[in-house]
């Protein structure tokens, strides 16, 4: 059984640029609504869009049809925003806030900002507005496997498949992650 991006993905292999474009067409609000929530910044979202779909441009040929096409492209956009999270961290701990680059850009003011974009504040209620800011403060892995898993309706093994991880290292970390949350969330109820 080939789904229509297995086989969307064969005619881009060959060079058909209306496959690809129609390829982008199914996943570019995908990626982008996994990488907005995984990231929480929407232009840094749009960023990982671009990249993802430029690495599956030039890595088309390497797609094995014998596995999802779905699984192939999220784990390149998942794999793109831990990559950039991980350089926030790291960005973080060594920028000295008087430090600039001579533009009048200091080192904080070049990362990500964490607020809600405010039409985004219209649209969620409280409680979204608390789930969401309690997944944007979860380690890295936890919240990696609970967007995948809670947002974006991925199985445990789908998950496993994008991260490259076994499923019980998965289970593990949902678990971890949905316990991460109740008790943040049951913290905010107390204030």
């Amino acid at each position: 059984m080939h789904t229509i991006e297995t086989r969307l993905a064969k005619l881009a292999r060959d060079g058909d640029r209306h496959a690809f474009a129609e390829i982008v067409d199914l996943y570019k609000d995908k990626i982008y609504h996994l990488s907005y929530r995984m990231l929480g910044n929407a232009q840094e979202a749009e960023d990982v869009v671009q990249e993802t779909f430029i690495r599956v441009y030039k890595n088309i040929k390497r797609y094995d049809p014998t596995h999802k096409f779905s699984t192939w492209i999220y784990r390149i956009g998942t794999n793109l925003c831990i990559d950039r999270l991980r350089k926030r961290k790291f960005t973080a701990y060594s920028l000295d806030a008087d430090q600039s680059d001579g533009e009048g850009m200091d080192g904080y003011s070049v990362l990500a900002a964490k607020d809600p974009l405010p039409e985004d504040q219209l649209t969620l209620s409280e409680t979204q507005q608390q789930i969401r800011e309690a997944i944007s403060k979860m380690p890295e892995k936890y919240r990696s496997v609970i967007i995948l898993r809670y947002l974006e309706d991925m199985s445990l093994q789908e998950i496993s498949e994008v991260l490259d991880m076994p499923v019980t290292t998965i289970k593990t970390r949902v678990h971890r992650g949905r316990e991460y949350l109740r008790k943040r969330l049951d913290h905010a109820k107390l204030i």
